[in-house]
């Protein structure tokens, strides 16, 4: 589907287990707007009480596991960059830098965000919103405005307004990942290390299609939980020897 998909190898020495890495994937804590029912997408919204005891749990459950981190990435949006905090502190793993990108951000939302859902329903049909949530390609209303006010934005002042979205599918989403997919992650995974991504539902979910390399259709089946960890081992053409979650 995408460029990181042609490291999977076929030859034998990829698959040498002396060469596995872990990719632990891990969505934010519970958001104030999660808890509302909002759209939520780019819009820097904190955990709720309960998002930081979920986070909190998160970290336990792989310091209980084993699962320390080497390298820990996340978005540049606040209710990642604090789960992660929990993570670190969990995990015995305080002195271990952040990794932030925006490229690990929400898929955008266009005109929906902030938008309630039952709301965003009745306004534009219940089938239409279905299709923009879930399917692969599904691209929910601009906002024309977004990419002007995201630039004033220090976290994205250093982007040109052509980088920064109206709104996102899934693939979109998807497809702004992959450079730091392969530039940063990839490497990291090459050498056999854990590696942490703290990030959202939707990009995730996206990033779940490709690594077990799933048709576009099981995005609409697909559901990850709010600070759940999800624990693939990988050879080294990254290809899935194992996945467990931590329930």
């Amino acid at each position: 589907m995408f460029a990181a998909a042609d490291r999977r190898a076929d030859n034998d020495s990829d698959n040498d287990a002396s060469h596995a890495s872990t990719l632990i994937l891990l969505r934010h804590g519970e958001s104030l707007w999660n808890r509302e029912n909002r759209f939520t997408g780019w819009t820097d919204i904190p955990l709720t009480e309960q998002g930081l005891t979920e986070a909190d749990a998160a970290g336990k459950k792989l310091m209980a596991s084993r699962l320390q981190p080497d390298c820990i990435h996340t978005s540049v949006l606040s209710r990642s960059v604090q789960t992660a905090w929990h993570i670190q502190e969990q995990t015995d793993r305080v002195w271990l830098p952040l990794e932030k990108s925006w490229r690990l951000n929400e898929r955008h939302y266009g005109a929906l965000q902030g938008m309630n859902k039952d709301t965003a329903s009745a306004l534009f049909g219940r089938d239409n919103v279905c299709l923009w949530r879930r399917s692969f390609s599904g691209l929910p209303p601009s906002d024309e405005n977004a990419p002007a006010v995201l630039q004033r934005d220090p976290r994205y002042r250093h982007l040109r307004l052509n980088e920064l979205p109206m709104t996102e599918s899934l693939c979109g989403a998807l497809m702004r990942l992959m450079p730091y997919w392969i530039g940063r992650i990839q490497p990291q995974l090459d050498e056999g290390k854990t590696v942490l991504v703290v990030s959202h539902a939707n990009l995730l979910r996206s990033l779940i299609v490709l690594l077990e390399n799933l048709p576009e259709t099981a995005t609409e089946r697909l559901h990850v939980p709010t600070a759940v960890p999800l624990v693939y081992r990988l050879d080294a053409g990254i290809n899935i020897i194992s996945k467990i979650t931590l329930n």
